[in-house]
């Protein structure tokens, strides 16, 4: 019965109510079933108490399992979290008029949401952002605090990886096609923010 409920809701994101945690694997309620939150799936830093209403990624739902285990799988670490939450928050994308391209995702610390509109009249940025940033604060509050960067796509691989660096004013980008590789340079006084705190910020545009 539970199979049958979750397979076809594998990649769609739920509430969920933690009930329990043993081994530090967390048991989470999902309406009728159980859900299983395991620790491979857990965002380092995050803290779960009994009551603790979550948002949670249906990752897999497991047809083999017997006895006490939960057949239901699900994620806080997975980026397609971030995909789904904007599509609850954003109409315009649940519309398509703003497509998310892609995602880069630091669990817990930094993620990077490209997005693009297909209506010159609509700011795909914007929409994300919401008016005075309450859109993407709502995103924010759900991951517990993860900061969270829009950046507008492009398919030109030299203007898309100098927006991906937007912490920092690019002066030039190098792409190297057999390398799948790219320099960019930046002013000295701005390197810093162009790496970012452990080098996160680089990372990220990787």
């Amino acid at each position: 019965i539970v199979f049958d409920e979750f397979s076809g809701r594998v990649n769609e994101i739920m509430s969920a109510i933690v009930r329990r945690i043993e081994n530090g694997n967390v048991y989470v309620e999902l309406g009728r079933a159980e859900g299983l939150l395991p620790l491979s799936e857990q965002v380092d830093g995050e803290r779960y108490m009994p009551g603790d209403r979550v948002k949670v990624y249906i990752l897999k739902v497991d047809r083999e399992v017997r006895g006490k285990e939960t057949p239901v799988i699900v994620s806080r670490k997975n980026k397609e979290i971030i995909k789904r939450i904007f599509e609850l928050e954003v109409p315009e994308i649940m519309e398509g008029i703003v497509q998310i391209k892609g995602i880069a995702r630091e669990p817990g610390v930094r993620s990077k949401v490209a997005v693009y509109s297909t209506d010159d009249q609509v700011d795909a940025v914007g929409s994300c952002v919401g008016q005075k940033g309450s859109r993407v604060e709502r995103v924010v509050q759900e991951l517990r605090g993860e900061k969270i960067d829009i950046i507008p796509w492009s398919p030109d691989p030299i203007e898309f990886i100098a927006y991906s660096l937007s912490a920092a004013r690019v002066i030039m980008v190098q792409i190297n096609e057999d390398d799948k590789a790219a320099k960019v340079i930046v002013p000295d006084n701005q390197l810093s923010l162009a790496i970012g705190i452990r080098g996160i910020n680089a990372k990220l545009v990787v």
